[in-house]
């Protein structure tokens, strides 16, 4: 039994659906999760300048890429993150307190300590 081919029809009407799809895409993009505002085409240029084109693709060859890029004293790939993990003992009216402000607590908290630190000399 001989397969049936593709049509001419079914590619016309995916290049319809394309076409009817671009013509009800929204004028302005709203992406909260972008770094930069996807409706400004200079703030496009100017967040994609910053990249690295790595011909190749292979690992090796993205960190030497980087590596290059960096700058004098700015941390790599690989070292050792500027926190510390600790396990750490907190009343529960303050973790609930922390945790009710949303995602980033753990860094309020860190902020907060960091404020206590300056208002108490260290004994």
């Amino acid at each position: 039994m001989k397969h049936a081919t593709t049509s001419r029809k079914s590619s016309s009407e995916g290049v319809r659906r394309e076409k009817r799809l671009i013509a009800n895409a929204p004028a302005k993009v709203k992406d909260p999760d972008c770094p930069y505002d996807p409706n400004d085409a200079k703030a496009i240029a100017d967040f994609w300048q910053s990249g690295i084109v790595v011909r190749g693709g292979s690992i090796a060859g993205v960190r030497a890429a980087l590596a290059q890029k960096r700058k004098p004293g700015q941390r790599g790939l690989g070292q050792r993150p500027a926190k510390i993990a600790i396990n750490i003992r907190l009343s529960p009216e303050v973790l609930n307190a922390f945790k009710s402000t949303g995602a980033g607590w753990q860094t309020r908290v860190d902020g907060a300590l960091k404020d206590w630190l300056k208002r108490h000399e260290a004994a």
